[in-house]
């Protein structure tokens, strides 16, 4: 194998790195979705399932890190399976998280129209979508510092609304600002704090689970940082504590300032705040946020997708015409067919069947808990094979804690989510079965893309002797392109 890192250019820093993966997981959940994350479940139950949520993504970020700081390659999870488990796996994650990208990069263009409706309501949304698109993928094509630096501060913009936001519900708490201190009570109005019971929590337990979707980001930018070793841990120790912060002192001050029962999803609950604090233009203020959080998604979306397909050209799980990289490191080829794929999504839903867009989004709402039962089983495995092939865990620059509860947890708790997919289309009066299809769909597409590469290459799971641990930053193990190659 060519060594990768030659020809991605390593130009992240660790002040991107903890941006990427802090703006991959605060956006709409956090601006839109918790409005009615309340309103169902009320402030205790948000609070206990945002919080079971934030313990799995420390688990998996860690397992993660680990990897990724032993073995820092763009293909992230999608390699490590291969290397640790099963080629076949690895072509199952790796195209699973790239179309997942490629949808979400065409649903994150409908939304950025939808939000300019609010100041330009007579131009077609269809002429905005083609324009955010063109920045992401100008900005993607530059170089990886390009985007790293935008994603940087698109993801500022959001951090910074965040911290605002909580000071001024703080100070609203303690009756600072505002007209009365506001205090504790909306807590226990109604059945509060725990409105609605366990099926309620169970409710926002799925809904917390896609808010944090995008942390895994850090271990796709792994391959592409600089000093891997010491920007990966460094990320990784401060995001948890930052994202969890953020989150559940998000919902501690939302359910003190607005009644659960008066919130929801026909106006963003910051929006309500800062009107209540009494700041002119909260409305703008916040579709202006809003629509920094759609662009930000979108822009690591295609980073993501492009490196992901990159990684698995390198590898032989993908065609090799999309592991060629210009003079700045960008696979344009990857860049390119992912730009196309995400305009295709997008164009259905415009001018085809609104249903076929609706199945195509339906079909990647599982890839990101695909995704991390992957990174769960890749590190349980990963520390087997280290162990068993007399490694000790000294030598590793950066130790997950609580092996294997942590994986071993976080791998349940992902299919607890997976599994509970099809929840909220079970009614008193029956089930809807079309929802409850579009619901499972990724699984079968997921399952199909590893029994076709199984059946046709005859792949079998790699023994723990047999597990590639090897890397070199400027050596890189040729094993998988000769296990690609008996494959073929």
């Amino acid at each position: 194998m060519s060594n990768e890192n030659q020809d991605l250019k390593r130009g992240l820093k660790a002040r991107h790195l903890n941006m990427i993966a802090l703006g991959g997981s605060i956006g709409t959940g956090i601006f839109l979705a918790m409005g009615d994350t309340l309103h169902q479940a009320g402030p205790g139950g948000a609070l206990l399932a945002y919080g079971l949520i934030g313990v799995m993504v420390y688990f998996l970020i860690t397992s993660l890190g680990e990897m990724a700081t032993y073995m820092p390659i763009s293909g992230s999870f999608s390699s490590y399976a291969t290397k640790f488990i099963d080629p076949a796996l690895g072509f199952a994650l790796g195209w699973n998280y790239w179309y997942n990208w490629a949808i979400t990069i065409a649903a994150e263009m409908v939304a950025g129209s939808l939000i300019m409706k609010y100041w330009f309501p007579n131009v077609p949304g269809f002429y905005w979508s083609i324009f955010f698109l063109a920045i992401i993928v100008g900005l993607n094509f530059l170089s990886a510092k390009a985007y790293g630096e935008s994603e940087y501060w698109f993801a500022g913009i959001k951090v910074v609304t965040v911290i605002i936001f909580l000071i001024i519900g703080v100070l609203m708490i303690l009756g600072v600002m505002g007209s009365d201190e506001i205090g504790f009570h909306n807590y226990f109005i109604a059945d509060g704090p725990f409105h609605g019971g366990i099926k309620s929590v169970f409710a926002i337990f799925l809904v917390a689970g896609f808010s944090f979707q995008g942390t895994e980001l850090i271990g796709v930018a792994a391959g592409e940082s600089e000093q891997p070793e010491k920007t990966i841990p460094k990320a990784i120790k401060s995001i948890f504590w930052r994202i969890l912060i953020f989150y559940l002192g998000t919902i501690i001050v939302l359910g003190a300032i607005i009644p659960f029962t008066q919130a929801g999803v026909s106006e963003s609950p910051f929006t309500m705040v800062f009107e209540k604090a009494g700041i002119a233009g909260a409305a703008s203020l916040m579709n202006a946020v809003i629509l920094t959080s759609v662009l930000s998604a979108g822009n690591s979306g295609m980073y993501a997708s492009t490196r992901m397909l990159y990684s698995m050209a390198k590898e032989g799980l993908a065609p090799k015409v999309f592991a060629r990289t210009n003079k700045r490191g960008v696979p344009v080829n990857a860049l390119i067919l992912t730009t196309l794929v995400a305009s295709a999504c997008f164009l259905t839903g415009i001018f085809a069947e609104s249903t076929v867009y609706v199945w195509l989004v339906a079909a990647s709402g599982l890839a990101g808990f695909i995704a991390w039962v992957g990174i769960a089983v890749c590190h349980y495995r990963f520390r087997k094979a280290y162990i068993h092939q007399g490694h000790s865990l000294k030598e590793l620059k950066f130790k997950a804690k609580w092996y294997p509860f942590g994986p071993i947890l976080a791998l349940i708790m992902c299919l607890i989510i997976i599994l509970g997919q099809g929840y909220s289309c079970i009614t008193p009066n029956g089930v809807d079965w079309h929802s409850l299809i579009a619901s499972y769909i990724g699984i079968p597409l997921f399952i199909a893309l590893y029994v076709g590469y199984k059946t046709k290459h005859k792949t079998k799971v790699v023994s723990l002797d047999e597990v590639d641990l090897t890397f070199d930053e400027n050596i890189n193990s040729s094993s998988i392109d000769s296990q690609i190659s008996e494959l073929n």
